[in-house]
Parts: C-alpha cells; structure tokens; sequence
C-alpha cells in the first residue's frame, strides 16, 4: 500500500507512523516546512508510545527503514502513491469553524489527483462538510468523485497519547460517496484498524464524530456541576464519581480545569452551523459547553477564598502553576484552560510562574524548573499531570513556598498530608 498522510500533526504523524510499521510506503505531507525539516531528522515532541517505545524512537526506525518521509510537496507525493488520508484540522476562531487550511489541502490535492486514487477525509469537520464542500473542491481536477476517484469520509476516534494502540482497536465508521468509495476507505482502514469497521453515509459518519465528542463534553459539565455541591457538602467529589460509577449503567467522567484541546472545546461549533442553518435549537450542549468555559474562573474565584482565608489577596501573590498541557502526560498545550487560568490570575494582578517540563512552547511566565516556579510562591495550582511530576518530593517544594501557601489541586493528585503545612483546596 502506497499511502500520503495529509497534516502531520497530533493526529496526522501517528497515523502515517501506523501506516509504515504495518508495512506501507508512507508520504507524509504537511504545509511547514520547518516542521517536514524536524520530522525528517527523527525529531518529535509527541509524547505517544508504543511497544516500549517513544513515537520519536519510532519515527527514525520508519525513516531508516525508508518506509516513511516528509514533504511539503503533493507533486511529490503524486508521484508515489495512489491513496490520500487528509487529517487537517478544523479550527475554530471565535466561534466560527475555519475551513480554510482543509480547503486549501484539497485544493492542493486536486492539482495532482490521478484516476484511480483514494481519497478519505478524516478530519473533524461540520456535517455534510466532504460532499458539499470537498467534493467540488477535488472535482476542479476533472475527475468525477465515486467513477474516477474514491472518495470516503471515516472520523479519527483516538485519544493523544494513546495513537498507536487506538488505531489498532478503535472501531471505526466509514462512509463513501458510493459503495465503490465506501469499500475501497474500508480496505485502506483495515490495514491498520483491527477493530470493527461499520459502513453508513457520509453524513451520519461526519455527524456521529462530532456528537460523541459533544457527548463527553456534556458529561463533563455535568461533573463539574457536581462538584459544586460536592464542595459544599464537604465530600471528597473523586470518591463521590467513583461510588456512583460502581452503577452498570453510569460513567461520569472526570471533573479537571476545565475542557482543553482540539476535540471537545470545539465540537459544539462544527454542529452549530448545521443546527442554525436547518434551524434546530441546541440549549443545552451550549449550556454546558459555557460551564466548561467558566471553570478556570471558578478555580481562580476558589483560590482567592483560599488566599484571603490565609489573610492574603491574589493581587500581589505569586502563584506557581504546574501543568500548562490540555490533559495529563500531553505535551498539546492548545485550548488549554490552564492558559485561562493563568490569565485570569495575571489580570487579578498576581504574579505567575508555570512550570511543564513536556509542551514545548515557551511563554514569558514559563521558567524550566519545579523550584524556579515553587520559589517564594504563594499558591500553588496542579492543573496537569506529567510523568516528571511523578517524581517530585511536594513536601520539599512546599517548603520553599511563602508562609503557609495555598495549594489547589485540580487533578486529585497531590499528597493528603500536605494540608498539615499548607491549605490544600481540592476541586
């Protein structure tokens, strides 16, 4: 199988990887070219594993073994293969998905498009998105979708830091602009997917991707809401989810800082155009998408309580700030509602240094090490988990903190005994 990865991103990168440890010929295809530099000298900031090994371990295996390379160039790429995977992203701004990166790779695609190729969409998108928009937009080639090339749609369904085992064993959906399409994506996803592979149309596939992140991003809400009461009864809220999902049929998820990344926070906004343009009212996946909105405000609210009950004021605080990743052990700092978080306390006028040993990206208030963020601090926010913090001696770091400091942990994680030197506040 010849195969071209279009968007190396977090989702992009492990499935071309997937691909070429299967045994494909493998094109990854990406528009940065500082990017395709780094990918192609084995460099990788992806904290996925795999069989005991870094996904950067495994990117130079495939390199060396010549079943895998970058480019930035679809002539290229036409060169080789026969069968595309776009994975590029959606985003939104402001509310309003953006399609123009998605648009501009098909456009791209459609200059070197050969009869007989397979083209299968798999980025997140707003329902009805590959027949309405990307269809027109491959068929500027001349070649007509379902009789001279295949065209399908199949959602991705992995969670980062588990890529490689859940493009294995996630089931998928599928679906083609005719049967022909439909079959030939479900081929080209068997190579990889172990699991199920369920046929529908295009748009119920689009659609149900979009819904089951909304799902959770719903759930979610819901867990943060207990945990408002839970605070006020005084229960431990992780012990109080982990009783109830004793329950067959209940699965709460986790409450945390918030809702970050690329899936959750924007699921709503690929529905809503489809839902306003066919006039469909959705009150409350937007209720609960603006509670999850609202919690980094509900965290900094709970830590000025805790400073001013230690006779402090945020204003003038330094706060130290661990975990700046959109879940624990990621180094995918994007919708992060640790960022929020952060903000919100630089306009109560506190001080804040962060410290996350594994996103890569630097920030004015980032300092490279745990005592350099723990230093004379006042408080103390946990809002991501990263293995290196799994070795850390909290009892000596809240040691250099200022008086007695204020720790929030948002993830259930810091040791029980520190409330006896500091006002541990648990979300």
């Amino acid at each position: 199988m010849n195969v071209a990865v279009v968007g190396l991103g977090f989702i992009g990168l492990p499935l071309a990887l997937s691909y070429a440890m299967k045994g494909a010929n493998v094109v990854g295809i990406d528009v940065v070219p500082e990017l395709v530099e780094a990918i192609n000298k084995g460099i990788s900031h992806h904290q996925e594993y795999y069989q005991g090994k870094s996904l950067a371990e495994i990117l130079r295996e495939q390199l060396d073994a010549g079943r895998f390379r970058a480019t930035t160039s679809y002539a290229e790429a036409a060169g080789l293969v026969d069968t595309y995977l776009i994975t590029v992203g959606v985003p939104v701004r402001n509310g309003d998905p953006d399609l123009t990166p998605l648009r501009s790779a098909c456009a791209s695609l459609a200059k070197v498009l050969k009869k007989g190729d397979t083209v299968i969409v798999r980025s997140t998108v707003i329902p009805g998105t590959t027949e309405e928009i990307l269809r027109p937009i491959l068929e500027q080639s001349g070649l007509v979708a379902g009789t001279d090339f295949y065209l399908a749609y199949s959602s991705e369904r992995i969670a980062e830091g588990r890529a490689f085992e859940e493009f294995r064993t996630m089931p998928l959906a599928v679906g083609g602009v005719n049967e022909a399409s439909a079959e030939r994506a479900k081929e080209v996803l068997a190579f990889v997917t172990e699991a199920e592979i369920t046929v529908s149309s295009i748009k119920v596939v689009e659609t149900a991707k979009v819904i089951e992140n909304i799902q959770r991003d719903v759930n979610i809400a819901m867990v943060q809401e207990f945990a408002r009461f839970a605070e006020k009864m005084g229960l431990d809220t992780f012990e109080l989810i982990r009783v109830a999902n004793t329950h067959k049929r209940v699965n709460l998820l986790l409450p945390g800082p918030g809702v970050g990344g690329y899936c959750l926070p924007n699921a709503l906004y690929y529905l809503l155009p489809k839902a306003r343009e066919l006039g469909v009212r959705v009150e409350l996946l937007e209720l609960a998408r603006r509670i999850n909105d609202g919690v980094p405000r509900v965290l900094v609210n709970m830590l000025d309580e805790a400073l001013r009950a230690e006779g402090k004021t945020l204003a003038g605080s330094r706060v130290a700030v661990f975990g700046l990743a959109m879940k624990d052990y990621s180094n995918d700092d994007r919708i992060s509602p640790a960022h929020t978080f952060v903000r919100l306390v630089q306009e109560a006028g506190a001080e804040v240094r962060a410290y996350d040993p594994v996103v890569p990206v630097s920030y004015p208030f980032k300092v490279d090490s745990a005592e350099k963020a723990v230093a004379g601090a006042d408080a103390l926010a946990l809002l991501a988990v990263q293995k290196p913090f799994l070795q850390l001696d909290w009892t000596s770091l809240v040691a250099k903190m200022n008086g007695r400091p204020v720790l929030l942990d948002a993830k259930n994680h810091l040791p029980k005994d520190l409330a006896a030197r500091a006002r541990l506040v648990r979300i």
